[in-house]
């Protein structure tokens, strides 16, 4: 009886690990391909660190069923992604085409990269300029006095 018990326990558990797969059928190789590199360059707008083909997210889920019918109903990829963009923006492109209004996205991450390079650029060159303080002949032999003496206190 706990034998079966087990068994049901953990074919119940594996069912669940089938659950997310989604099965398509295409009628040729370059509609799967199209497929595949489309849910791959279009963003989850929901975790918005993954592409919809990672995300197991409810709207990435949509957004598959929807480019796989739009696929098979014979849409070419240009009209697909201009769809997806009407509808949700260029944020839903991991690559969104340069324009006016997505220049910050392409030329953002390079001036602060600049910005940061100068900064260090100057903190270097300000270091090297710092004068060494030379110490007087007095408190040099102050210094080397007091090394002496905690020699001394060491040694007893």
């Amino acid at each position: 009886m706990k034998h079966l018990l087990l068994t049901l326990l953990m074919s119940f558990a594996s069912a669940q690990l089938y659950a997310g797969i989604e099965v398509h059928d295409f009628t040729n190789p370059q509609q799967e391909e199209a497929y595949k590199q489309l849910i791959n360059e279009l963003r989850c707008l929901v975790c918005q660190n993954q592409n919809i083909a990672d995300s197991d997210a409810d709207l990435a889920k949509d957004l598959r069923r929807e480019i796989y019918g739009m696929l098979k109903s014979g849409q070419s990829r240009d009209e697909i992604v201009s769809f997806m963009t009407d509808r949700y923006g260029d944020f839903v492109m991991y690559r969104p085409p340069f324009r006016s209004s997505t220049a910050v996205l392409w030329i953002g991450p390079f001036v602060l990269m600049g910005f940061g390079l100068l900064g260090l650029l100057l903190f270097i060159r300000k270091r090297k300029h710092v004068p060494v303080s030379d110490m007087s002949e007095s408190d040099h032999a102050r210094a080397s006095e007091l090394l002496e003496k905690d020699k001394k206190s060491d040694e007893s």
